[in-house]
């Protein structure tokens, strides 16, 4: 029954009810109306926000909460309202009905990530209906158009609006905090390092001719060799600081050496494919575009590579990727962002591994670097580090990373509110 649900776990299931979905390249359902939902729910707390339009429907949301300690820097929190588009038909519930099954919250944005967003806005709630405040300031925001790049939400505040984060020196937001099993231990995965983004075209041009010819210089010809090419090639593993840590720490408990970090990493069940991503540049071919009839060869032929390469070795990867389909393959580049990498320690490393200790004792903290990105990326053009901080604890036969972009989508309730329980430790304690 949806009446015995927990306050994090209503308000996660209410946002997954507005429609954001996010097409990209402008293209989106808009973010407004969560938007609005989020203001009235922190007008409700006592808190005044403003909203940020980017674009007619392209809304974000910032607040300011003071803090105990004035002389301490501020700290952001963030989420963002926007999802990646989902195909009902794929999916066993309606992914915008917000469901809950299996003791399970279903729906697209429950773990990517509203529920985030829910926690936040619960653990604020929670403190200040106390009398309480969190001992630094907070920054919280709530970002559109994260999924196409933050070129909407983030990327647009940090360029349009930076005063709002001033004074803020660290960030924390998704896709870290949350539990894996090795060799039977449960240990947590924080997230201390993101590679960077790099959107390509691969363009093949050839005669445009009668699709009865006998024709040799078929664009599309070009581009389905140069794609197979780019899917089927195997970058080489090479460690970064966080990554060399990680598998040190995951080969120690797994009792082996730690000499083939592939290996390694592939022993940590469905997350090795998290895990896997993070040892080496990625480059995987998304979308497909050529022709117009189909007796008609075009003379241009398209596809989408998203690669994902390790910080701050961005142009290597796309000239390996140039080197590898040829010199008449054309590459631009239509977004790019940067990786970043931070120490696995300081204080703000060791109030979050604190926090989940004190709701999860003698459960290991792993420092990795997640083979995706987040609107930390843009912060840290402001000087902000960010990290992955979105505790939640999972049990193991739960595939974690197949519900990020994937279909029936969904978080167990329980996770939801140990997150809520350690975020709002951390936010009282750092």
């Amino acid at each position: 029954m949806t009446d015995d649900l927990s306050r994090t776990a209503q308000i996660a299931r209410d946002l997954i009810r507005f429609d954001t979905q996010n097409w990209g390249g402008g293209r989106s359902s808009g973010e407004a109306d969560a938007a609005a939902y989020v203001t009235a729910l922190l007008t409700s707390m006592g808190v005044e926000s403003e909203t940020f339009e980017s674009a007619p429907g392209r809304t974000s949301v910032i607040a300011r909460i003071e803090g105990e300690d004035p002389s301490l820097p501020l700290l952001v929190v963030h989420g963002h309202l926007d999802v990646v588009p989902a195909d009902a038909s794929e999916w066993q519930v309606d992914p915008f009905a917000g469901e809950v099954r299996d003791g399970m919250l279903w729906g697209r944005g429950a773990v990517d990530m509203k529920q985030m967003d829910a926690m936040i806005l619960t653990a604020v709630e929670r403190i200040l209906a106390s009398g309480r405040r969190p001992r630094r300031g907070l920054v919280l925001a709530f970002f559109a158009d994260e999924e196409a790049g933050g070129v909407h939400g983030s990327q647009w505040m940090v360029a349009n609006h930076p005063e709002v984060f001033e004074g803020a020196t660290e960030a924390i937001s998704e896709v870290g905090g949350y539990s894996i099993e090795v060799a039977g231990q449960r240990a947590y995965l924080l997230q201390t390092g993101e590679k960077a983004l790099q959107w390509i075209l691969l363009r093949a041009r050839g005669t445009a001719a009668h699709g009865s010819q006998h024709m040799r210089d078929n664009a599309v010809t070009k581009l389905a060799e140069a794609v197979a090419k780019v899917g089927a090639h195997e970058f080489p593993v090479e460690l970064t600081a966080t990554t060399r840590e990680l598998i040190a720490r995951i080969a120690a408990m797994l009792g082996v050496d730690d000499d083939d970090p592939d290996a390694v990493a592939a022993r940590t069940g469905t997350v090795s494919r998290f895990l896997r991503s993070s040892l080496r540049h990625t480059a995987n071919p998304t979308m497909l575009e050529a022709g117009y009839k189909h007796n008609v060869i075009p003379s241009v032929a398209e596809a989408r590579i998203d690669v994902r390469p390790l910080p701050g070795r961005e142009r290597e990867a796309i000239d390996a990727i140039q080197a590898l389909v040829g010199d008449e393959i054309e590459i631009e580049l239509v977004q790019g962002d940067i990786g970043m990498e931070h120490p696995f320690g300081g204080s703000l490393v060791e109030a979050m591994t604190a926090s989940l200790g004190r709701f999860d004792p003698d459960a290991p903290v792993l420092p990795y670097m997640l083979s995706g990105g987040t609107d930390n990326k843009a912060l840290s053009l402001l000087g902000i580090a960010g990290y992955g901080f979105a505790p939640l604890r999972l049990a193991p036969e739960l595939d974690f990373a197949a519900m990020f972009h994937g279909v029936d989508e969904r978080v167990p309730l329980d996770a939801l509110d140990f997150g809520t329980d350690v975020l709002e430790d951390l936010l009282l304690t750092y």
